[in-house]
């Protein structure tokens, strides 16, 4: 991989995160639509299929990003029963981290199954 394409990849990735990040502070309902949006998949399928010109492996990638989403809404769900169950933010964060390995052994299975 060119160098400059590795570096372009850096900006690109470090600038979306980084507004989104600072639009969080302002506009937090704002932001987390810009982050919800498929902006950094978008970017990753692009940029993937331009760095290997495979474009099988690219269908493949976006199937995995598609199954990924729904599995991704499990690292939420302490968010959302945090008043409820009296979690705190490390407890929510924790609690969602551990929802999220778990919802990945789910989507491999399920990628297993599709191949």
């Amino acid at each position: 991989m060119p160098g400059y394409l590795l570096i372009a990849k850096i900006i690109v990735a470090a600038s979306v995160i980084g507004f989104a990040s600072w639009l969080a502070d302002k506009k937090p309902i704002l932001a987390g639509f810009l982050v919800a949006m498929p902006l950094v998949s978008i970017l990753a399928i692009l940029f993937s299929y331009l760095e290997h010109r495979d474009a099988q492996s690219t269908i493949t990638f976006a199937k995995s990003i598609m199954l990924g989403v729904p599995a991704s809404y499990f690292f939420f769900i302490p968010f959302f029963l945090a008043e409820r169950l009296h979690l705190g933010f490390w407890q929510s964060y924790l609690a969602g981290v551990l929802l999220l390995v778990v919802a990945f052994f789910a989507h491999r299975a399920v990628m297993q199954f599709l191949a």
